[in-house]
């Protein structure tokens, strides 16, 4: 694998009780760029996520960070490999019975030896960095939903990842709490030298901040870019999403029957034993 490239994704499979979910993903992700993974409700973005982190293992393929192959490590090898990853939750997934302090020096106090003193310092520089130093003493009820998701930012960056991975971190925001945990995402990459992967359904603040999409329909790679490509696409999919229309490749309607079958005399007995 090239050094340039952090994530390597070749072939990957994953099923849920027999069901295909991912069928045959290849995606490299490079190292210092932040990446999107887009595409609609039940597609495989975030069972791909769990497939980079090691929480699943795949059907098939293989997952490679750095030299690591992540697929055929035990839990020990995964455990300090996580080490170097970061991972802002849906909703931000804070301890609710810690306080904001607490929540971003878990992960330090889990993970390293690190004196108390020292784990204060860096506790409070990582709040400062997303806006939240005085908030440090809060418990996360007294949270906004776009302060939540910035503690939550500030405890998958307190170990200093290489890869920080990030489940719809706009879900739930306000239009400011999102342009400002965009601009976060972007900004803390670039500080940091890291990299970011980052699972969403909005495309046009994602267009501002990312340097490449990846789009996923049927647990397959359909279509992939940059911002401008994705902008000037004419493919059928990329279309509808960035543009939210109901009718394309993704059909509102669920399969069924024709309507005389359900509805007319001697149609399908909906419901019956």
């Amino acid at each position: 694998m090239s050094d340039d490239i952090l994530v390597d994704i070749q072939d990957l499979h994953f099923n849920y009780d027999g069901r295909p979910v991912l069928q045959g993903i290849n995606m490299k992700i490079p190292r210092g760029k932040v990446v999107a993974i887009m595409g609609g409700s039940g597609c495989g973005k975030t069972t791909l996520l769990r497939c980079i982190g090691g929480q699943l293992h795949p059907t098939g393929g293989s997952v490679r960070l750095e030299k690591h192959q992540v697929c055929q490590m035990s839990e020990a090898e995964l455990y300090r490999l996580r080490r170097r990853m970061g991972m802002l939750f849906q909703f931000g997934a804070l301890f609710t019975d810690l306080t904001v302090f607490e929540n971003v020096a878990f992960p330090l106090r889990e993970h390293t030896n690190l004196s108390e003193e020292m784990i204060r310092d860096l506790v409070l520089m990582k709040l400062e960095a997303v806006g939240l130093r005085g908030a440090h003493a809060l418990m996360p009820g007294s949270l906004s939903g776009g302060m939540a998701r910035r503690v939550a930012l500030a405890r998958a960056i307190a170990l200093d990842p290489m890869l920080i991975m990030y489940d719809e971190p706009f879900t739930g925001l306000d239009p400011i709490a999102l342009g400002v945990i965009g601009r976060l995402i972007r900004s803390l990459n670039d500080a940091l030298g890291a990299t970011s992967i980052m699972v969403t359904h909005d495309i046009q603040e994602s267009l501002l901040i990312v340097d490449y999409i990846y789009f996923l329909n049927g647990g397959q790679v359909v279509a992939e870019g940059t911002p401008d490509e994705i902008r000037a696409s004419r493919d059928p999919f990329v279309h509808q999403f960035v543009h939210a229309e109901p009718d394309g490749p993704v059909h509102f309607d669920y399969p069924a029957p024709s309507v005389g079958q359900d509805f007319m005399p001697g149609g399908a007995h909906v419901g019956a034993a």
